[in-house]
């Protein structure tokens, strides 16, 4: 806060210089308002900081209308009055009081304290130059909604589900296979021994007949 009011009081004194014209003493005295804070959402590309003032025992030329922003340790002479950046800055004047200042391609860098002045250049009163409170801009990140959450809570619900049905299936057709390889095979020893049976019978009459044939004269 002090590197703020610090950096302030440097800008009025270059304010002052810049301003300052030559004239007989008056009593223009100037009170420049601005909003404490305007947020702008993640989605906006454009924003318009508001700036009011009033002017009492001045000249009725129209005054000058400068924008300086300050960063973190640092300030920038937006518009002084011509704006140094037309594409990024425009000021506007909605009324007779009323001035707004429009910045294009809104990003995060941007965040930062906007000050508001004006002055009455043909005035040596020092309150023909004054400057507002200042706006603090802030801009939202974009945060991941609860929608996309939730579908991939759902998604990797159903995948899950969807790997133990397979899984499920895969065990239950292996034990399937392996009771009916089982099934096969006994089959097969069934066969088998019945075939042996079969063959021990043939063979023990093959042997009787022999011997009645051994026994004819």
């Amino acid at each position: 806060m002090a590197s703020f009011n610090k950096l302030k009081n440097v800008l009025m004194l270059a304010f002052d210089w810049i301003l300052y014209g030559a004239g007989a003493a008056d009593t223009c005295q100037v009170t420049v308002t601005q909003p404490r804070f305007q947020e702008a959402d993640y989605s906006m590309d454009t924003v318009f900081l508001t700036c009011t003032f009033s002017a009492t025992g001045c000249s009725s030329s129209s005054p000058q209308v400068l924008w300086f922003r300050f960063l973190t340790n640092e300030h920038e002479d937006l518009c002084t009055p011509g704006c140094t950046d037309h594409q990024k800055y425009k000021v506007h004047l909605s009324s007779e009081n009323n001035i707004s200042l429009q910045i294009n391609d809104l990003t995060v860098d941007d965040n930062a304290v906007y000050i508001c002045g004006i002055a009455f250049s043909d005035s040596t009163s020092p309150c023909s130059k004054q400057t507002g409170g200042g706006t603090v801009l802030t801009k939202t990140e974009k945060q991941h909604s609860n929608g996309k959450l939730i579908f991939m809570i759902i998604a990797s619900s159903l995948l899950f589900l969807y790997s133990t049905t397979v899984f499920t299936f895969f065990v239950v057709y292996k034990v399937g296979s392996n009771t009916d390889l089982k099934n096969i095979l006994n089959n097969l020893q069934k066969i088998s021994s019945g075939r042996k049976i079969f063959q021990a019978i043939a063979q023990e009459l093959q042997k009787q007949r022999y011997a009645e044939h051994c026994q004819q004269p």
